[in-house]
């Protein structure tokens, strides 16, 4: 126990007693969960398309570990790392976000993913934690330094990022960056009257993409409807729902998990309900809550824009997804095929997730800046 001695100056020390605990645990918890859930939900899923029962089980226990990994990597870091990782990982991601338009597999309508060394990637999660990250140096060195174009640089990033993901097309991924950006720049000082003139326009982008894109003109449709015209998978959601009640029918005893297609990705929180009740709906939702109220009132407490910008950002999209992806299950909102962080399967959310999760952790540690002291 000598390691983690306050008298102990080591790098895994220091990180240890600086590091927020509650946002740790709440995390771990999370990913944890996942691996559970996963374990319910997968078998059923990996056998009827022709794989092992145990195909996407292995596969999560591959990526849970190594996010956590990376998480706990990425937290131990200073922000004069993380401010250039972030840059250089969104460049990175843009790229093969470019990629998958030449290169991409189409996927229920959508090229968004890449095929490398086996695994299908898909770009556009890894954009969103560095974007998040890389715009808030920009909205901060405009305030440190007003001849600096960081609002201007900042916008034309955003612009560049959308139209790309857009076009993939991933209007529910498009939707989330455009708003954690301009919660954002609302932070960092933008006029009421411009966040209003956003506020029309995209409303205006969110009709023209009723009218352009049929997927997404579908999605509304179905949300719009009742009784027997609802969809096949929100149908069998609801339906987990009432069959689980407040404590479940137990771990294992579920029929939805057989009934859904994406059972294991974006309907897991069905699976959730039916097989363990209300109860862990309610504490899941409560453990997100915790992370982005928590998050929130940390970062308020700094002085440094750079802290305050990133990691709301980083909570507010990670909290974001999680609504969405709850309230589409729930039929709360039209269908969105985003995943519930940690705890869907899918490599490629998993580990953007760790990545986020793990730059909220360093840009939340006690006195992160204090030793800090490069603007670059």
């Amino acid at each position: 126990m000598l390691i983690f001695s306050h008298n102990n100056r080591s790098l895994l020390a220091n990180w240890w007693w600086t590091v927020d605990k509650v946002l740790l645990v709440c995390i771990s918890i999370l990913i944890v969960l996942g691996i559970l859930l996963t374990f319910s939900a997968s078998p059923a899923v990996a056998t009827r398309i022709g794989f092992g029962s145990y195909h996407f089980i292995k596969r999560h226990l591959f990526f849970a570990p190594l996010a956590y990994m990376v998480m706990i990597a990425l937290s131990m870091q200073k922000l004069k790392f993380i401010r250039r990782a972030s840059l250089l990982g969104y460049l990175a991601a843009i790229g093969l976000v470019i990629l998958t338009f030449f290169f991409g597999e189409a996927n229920k309508g959508a090229s968004r993913w890449l095929m490398i060394l086996g695994f299908s990637i898909q770009p556009s999660e890894f954009v969103k934690p560095f974007f998040i990250v890389t715009t808030a140096w920009l909205f901060d060195g405009q305030k440190q330094h007003p001849e600096f174009p960081g609002n201007l640089l900042s916008t034309g990033l955003f612009l560049f990022t959308a139209l790309l993901i857009v076009r993939q097309p991933d209007i529910g991924m498009t939707m989330v960056i455009t708003a954690v950006w301009l919660f954002q720049f609302f932070l960092s000082g933008m006029p009421l009257l411009l966040l209003g003139a956003a506020g029309l326009l995209g409303l205006g982008a969110v009709i023209s993409a009723y009218f352009i894109f049929p997927h997404f003109q579908i999605r509304i449709h179905q949300f719009l409807a009742s009784g027997g015209e609802l969809s096949y998978q929100v149908k069998k959601s609801l339906e987990a729902f009432q069959s689980g009640n407040l404590f479940g029918r137990g771990p294992g005893e579920g029929i939805v998990r057989s009934a859904i297609p994406d059972a294991h990705t974006d309907f897991i929180y069905a699976v959730a309900a039916e097989e363990y009740g209300v109860f862990l709906c309610l504490s899941i939702i409560a453990l997100y809550t915790v992370i982005v109220i928590r998050t929130m009132i940390i970062s308020c407490k700094d002085n440094n824009l750079f802290i305050i910008l990133s990691a709301s950002g980083l909570a507010a999209s990670f909290g974001l997804q999680s609504i969405i992806n709850m309230a589409s299950t729930l039929h709360l909102m039209p269908t969105k095929g985003m995943t519930l962080p940690f705890i869907s399967y899918g490599g490629s959310s998993i580990i953007a997730t760790a990545i986020g999760m793990g730059m909220l952790l360093a840009i939340t540690r006690k006195n992160v800046h204090a030793e800090d002291k490069d603007d670059i």
